[in-house]
C-alpha cells in the first residue's frame, strides 16, 4: 500500500445542479459512475466528486456538522504563465470568484487564486521549479 496518496477528494456543495453546470462550463465532464447525488469527475490519476452539504456531513456520520470550505487550497500547476492566465480567465468566464489574479509571486513562480460558487478555493499556478512531465503530472524533484 502507498500510504501518501489521495484517490478521492470530495466537496461539499449547497446546489448539486449549479455546482454541475458551474464545472460543465469550465469544460469538465462527468464521469458516467455519477447518480443523482453525486457527480465524479476523472482527475489524472484520481477523481473528484461533488456532494451535497448535509448529504455529505450525514454520509460522515455527523449529519448535524455545519460543513464549511475555504480551509484548504486545491491547485492546478501549468507549464507557462500564459496557460495560468487562460486557465484563471476560463474560471472566471465560467462564475468564478477572482481572488487574486495571476502574478509574480514572492517564491519565484507565477499564480492566482478563484474561488468556485461554494467557496472552495483553487490556485492557478506555475512552479519554474516544479517542472511538469509530457502528460502534466507533477513529481517533486529531489533537493540539490
Amino acid at each position: 500500500m502507498t500510504p501518501q496518496r489521495i484517490t478521492l477528494v470530495t466537496l461539499g456543495v449547497r446546489d448539486l445542479p449549479a455546482a454541475r453546470a458551474f464545472y460543465a462550463r469550465l469544460g469538465w465532464q462527468e464521469h458516467g459512475q455519477s447518480q443523482q447525488g453525486v457527480a465524479f469527475y476523472q482527475m489524472h490519476g484520481q477523481a473528484l466528486a461533488l456532494f451535497g452539504l448535509s448529504d455529505l456531513a450525514k454520509d460522515q456520520g455527523r449529519p448535524d456538522a455545519p460543513l464549511g470550505t475555504g480551509a484548504i487550497t486545491l491547485a492546478q500547476n501549468f507549464p507557462s504563465e500564459a496557460e495560468v492566465d487562460t486557465a484563471f480567465a476560463a474560471a472566471i468566464a465560467a462564475g468564478a470568484t477572482a481572488l487574486k489574479p495571476p502574478e509574480k509571486v514572492f517564491w519565484g513562480g507565477y499564480s492566482g487564486y478563484w474561488a468556485d460558487p461554494d467557496g472552495h478555493v483553487w490556485e492557478v499556478a506555475c512552479n519554474p521549479f516544479w517542472p511538469l512531465s509530457a502528460d502534466g503530472s507533477l513529481i517533486l524533484p529531489e533537493k540539490e
